[in-house]
């Protein structure tokens, strides 16, 4: 694991090939996020927290992997298999001086939350329920080299704390690849968010994952993308929700002119008539935009 950080010069904990299918088993929270039922928590997370000090942000990240055969320049495709719960309860935390409206709510609170892994819910404090809908926040490969240690709370163009709630199973995530090998690494399991991530947190918790990892040497990109069963999904990161939106349609331009052949002016008309426009997150430093768009209104 590393916690809190990317840093391409970290060592590969496994070595596979392109097409390998790999399970990642994922731990999350700081010592003060834990339940007061010790027994509830992870060992293996419990070691990490005795043996291990934060680096720069919260997300305890397994990996990285090391995919043969990727080098700068390529597209790592990551197909999502399976995402399952680790663990019977997750938290959702608010910070002063963090989240959306830090003006309206400047304490800490930190809530514990069941989770009910048959039924697929979360029992919430107030009385209701609400479907889970697991997906990992953090997924991302090793930034350029140049930049060094980097934390772990802002996406960027290695991917990294995405927070996009449609990354679950069955959609498949491409992220460029700016070092040999890729060093792909997963974390901050999430049971359940909403567009926006608004308070800071969204409903975290321990996971699993399988993925299947394919070096895509026909395809180059410079921001993550992503493809849902039903839809193409392009992103934007900026400290400037505006800045961010325009980033992920320009990049939604550039998807159809490249797979569908669209001109740019058809591309943009296309995107405004069928395109949705979603607040990824709020609260990471670089904001995040997510466009969406309807496989079935390409041209045959």
């Amino acid at each position: 694991m590393h916690w809190g950080f990317f840093d391409a010069s970290l060592l590969p904990i496994l070595s596979v090939h392109s097409g390998d299918q790999v399970t990642f088993h994922c731990v999350s929270g700081e010592p003060e996020d834990m339940p007061a039922d010790a027994s509830k928590v992870l060992p293996e997370l419990r070691e990490i927290h005795a043996r291990c000090d934060p680096g720069l942000g919260p997300h305890i990240m397994t990996g990285p992997i090391w995919v043969t055969g990727a080098d700068p320049g390529d597209t790592l495709e990551v197909r999502i298999l399976r995402c399952s719960l680790r663990q019977d309860w997750g938290w959702n935390i608010m910070m002063p001086s963090r989240g959306t409206l830090p003006e309206d709510f400047p304490q800490l609170r930190r809530i514990h939350i069941p989770l009910d892994r048959k039924a697929m819910i979360a029992e919430l404090p107030w009385g209701s329920s609400l479907p889970l809908r697991p997906f990992f926040g953090v997924m991302g490969v090793a930034p350029p080299a140049v930049r060094g240690r980097i934390a772990s709370f802002a996406p960027g163009d290695h991917g990294g704390n995405l927070d996009n709630k449609e990354l679950v199973e069955g959609t498949t995530l491409y992220l460029p690849v700016w070092n040999e090998g890729a060093l792909f690494s997963v974390g901050d399991g999430h049971a359940v968010q909403g567009d926006g991530e608004v308070c800071l947190t969204a409903l975290e918790t321990a996971l699993s994952g399988t993925f299947e990892v394919i070096v895509r040497k026909d395809l180059s990109i410079h921001l993550p993308l992503a493809e849902t069963p039903t839809h193409y999904i392009t992103m934007g990161f900026d400290p400037d929700l505006d800045n961010a939106a325009k980033q992920a349609l320009r990049e939604m331009i550039s998807l159809l002119s490249r797979i569908a052949g669209l001109s740019p002016e058809d591309a943009y008309s296309l995107s405004s008539l069928a395109a949705d426009l979603h607040v990824t997150q709020l609260v990471d430093g670089n904001k995040g935009i997510h466009a969406m768009l309807p496989k079935d209104c390409l041209p045959p």
